[in-house]
């Protein structure tokens, strides 16, 4: 059984993954900001005995990770596998949104993980032993407004990711990047919610997307569960799309050149309700459309 750091278990993916691994034996070290305003984990895992420790940890400072993780490393001697999960979003149009919206998602999606690997990547390579789990999305490799902030900060841990498991690699330490697409968690309810005003239609139309494909939800235990058998297969598969329109959502990228992609979402809303609809099978379109 491994010892696993996961971060952001509050609620959501990482919720679902520190349940699933200690459900499944492995010992977990849960890391939130805040554990005393989310208290769910804490309840399941002392209702059900499981082998998780929940304990603070901010992904955006320096200081309260490197604390963390050096009381855990002085707890459990070492880390098995490091799971990259805290996150957080911002949508709307680039010319919208603050450039503190852009560096705050930038801080906790990438910084936060590299802030993580450069606490545990030390000890598991001296060791010749250890995996690297970094959760992106298919957000990491298609681009779409109005997901700015977000998409950014994914691509760049997808370059982070492939370029560490080249270094790794020589030191026997797996790396993993798992690919969710549209799954059941507090943030993707948000990106439900439709603002107004904005001369940009792309924030209106993606909220109506997630408000379609949230009816039949993927739960978070899918994602759970693809890291737990990243963890005990011992593959060395680097990218994990998870999820039933995972896949679908790359390859209908892949089926388009960079300026069909532009052009379709540039498109007005009859084009694009039309073709989304017909690609993907959703009722997208408000009710109060035509």
């Amino acid at each position: 059984m491994a010892l696993v750091l996961i971060t952001g278990t509050s609620t959501g993916i990482g919720l679902a993954t520190a349940l699933t691994l200690g459900r499944a034996g492995h010992k977990v070290y849960a890391t939130m900001r805040n554990p005393s305003r989310a208290p769910e984990l804490g309840k399941k895992a002392a209702q059900e005995g499981l082998p998780v420790k929940i304990s603070v940890m901010d992904v955006d400072s320096d200081g309260s990770v490197k604390t963390a993780i050096a009381d855990i490393l002085k707890d459990a001697g070492h880390i098995d596998v490091l799971v990259n999960n805290a996150g957080v979003e911002r949508n709307g149009s680039v010319e919208e949104l603050a450039l503190a919206d852009f560096r705050a998602v930038m801080e906790t999606n990438y910084f936060g993980a590299l802030r993580c690997i450069h606490a545990v990547v030390p000890q598991m390579r001296q060791r010749k032993n250890g995996c690297i789990i970094n959760v992106t999305s298919v957000a990491g490799r298609i681009a779409s407004s109005p997901l700015a902030p977000y998409t950014a900060s994914k691509f760049a841990l997808e370059a982070l990711s492939e370029a560490l498991a080249q270094e790794m690699k020589t030191f026997n330490v797996r790396v993993a990047v798992v690919e969710p697409g549209i799954i059941e968690t507090p943030m993707a309810r948000r990106l439900e919610e439709s603002s107004d005003g904005s001369p940009y239609p792309q924030q209106r139309r993606f909220a109506h997307l997630f408000a379609a494909a949230l009816k039949n939800p993927a739960p978070p235990s899918l994602v759970a569960e693809k890291i737990r058998g990243i963890i005990e297969s011992g593959t060395w598969q680097l990218r994990h799309p998870v999820g039933p329109d995972a896949a679908p959502f790359l390859d209908w990228r892949k089926s388009m050149t960079d300026e069909e992609w532009v052009d379709l979402h540039a498109a007005d809303d009859e084009t694009w309700y039309r073709r989304m609809e017909r690609d993907f099978g959703l009722a997208i379109r408000p009710k109060n459309r035509g």
